[in-house]
């Protein structure tokens, strides 16, 4: 985005949930002397005790109060995926900037909507992606010209959880559907590939007793890229898995890369060489030094809406080419 909002500083910060990247923010907002964590709202009893000890900070009886605060110009937004669009929307009618951790929302229609607020209204609307900054990406971004033309690739991540928790990662409706839930996937590959031209997926899965809830889910999407690659995102958890996973695999003209968990080969011919892959530490307190980097300084963040909303709109016309249906 170009335009420089010049917010004031202590940016005034209401998170919205009070998980694990909720934490890692407020730690951030917390002791960066640009901004004030002003205030948040947990959805559990216990969690919000141990969040307001933790920080020192009031919670509010509600989200809605939160975003209605006059206190607060940013909004942070790391709750269940169902409520992203309709507390973004709110934050942006409220006249708040506002950061989500991915995604913008369950449908690619509902995120063009929130784009367009945030136009209106002249308002920061920006979604994590860290794992573009994470040192997987930053090596395959390093190492990709040395195998030339690129023309199959295969991520794969599979987590095996046993039982399955009766939670909102595991509920139809507040978790969406799994490659949109899971966006980083296909953001890795729309970020380094550009424009899609043709997709397909197929999605299982496999129910709890209460019909609301699964025990696990396998989806697969077959994208078609303008440049000619072809590629397979597969993305698997819950009980049916007894191995976990994760493989990005990019085979060129050239040679081929690997990387297993955090682990990295370049392969070409009869040579292997070892890929040093950086840390995955630390990459909330980026994304957030990020948005108080652009908001006091205008200093350009490391992805865009548009890039955002192009992932988004891959991964829905995967739910589509599934049936999947979502309520934002």
């Amino acid at each position: 985005m170009s335009e420089n909002f010049a917010v004031a500083t202590p940016v005034r910060v209401g998170i919205v949930g009070t998980g694990y990247a909720a934490q890692r923010r407020a730690e951030v907002f917390r002791g960066d002397r640009r901004s004030q964590l002003v205030s948040f709202w947990g959805n559990s009893e216990a969690n919000t005790a141990k969040f307001a000890d933790t920080f020192g900070v009031r919670p509010q009886q509600s989200w809605q109060a939160l975003i209605n605060d006059p206190e607060i110009d940013l909004v942070l937004i790391a709750t269940i995926n169902q409520l992203h669009g309709a507390i973004a929307e709110a934050a942006l009618q409220a006249g708040k900037h506002v950061v989500l951790e991915y995604p913008l929302a369950l449908t690619y229609a509902m995120g063009k909507k929130l784009q367009q607020l945030a136009r209106e209204k002249g308002k920061l609307l920006h979604v994590e992606h860290i794992e573009l900054l994470g040192g997987v990406h930053q090596a395959i971004r390093q190492n990709l010209g040395k195998i030339g033309e690129v023309f199959y690739a295969r991520y794969s991540t599979i987590m095996g959880q046993n039982p399955a928790p009766q939670r909102w990662t595991y509920h139809h409706q507040q978790f969406g559907f799994p490659l949109v839930a899971a966006l980083s996937r296909i953001s890795r590959f729309t970020d380094l590939f550009g424009t899609v031209q043709q997709v397909d997926a197929q999605c299982r899965f496999w129910d709890q007793p209460n019909p609301e809830y699964f025990r696990a889910c396998l989806a697969t999407a077959y994208l078609q890229f303008n440049n000619g690659l072809k590629a397979e995102v597969i993305y698997g958890k819950g009980e049916v898995f007894h191995q976990n996973e994760r493989i990005f695999t990019l085979h060129g003209d050239r040679g081929t890369l690997i990387f297993v968990g955090e682990t990295g080969r370049l392969i070409q011919g009869q040579t292997e060489t070892e890929i040093t892959v950086g840390s995955r530490r630390g990459l909330f307190r980026q994304d957030t030094e990020a948005v108080l980097d652009y908001l006091t300084t205008g200093k350009p963040l490391y992805v865009d809406l548009e890039a955002s909303l192009y992932a988004l709109e891959v991964a829905d016309l995967c739910a589509q080419a599934c049936g999947y249906k979502v309520e934002n």
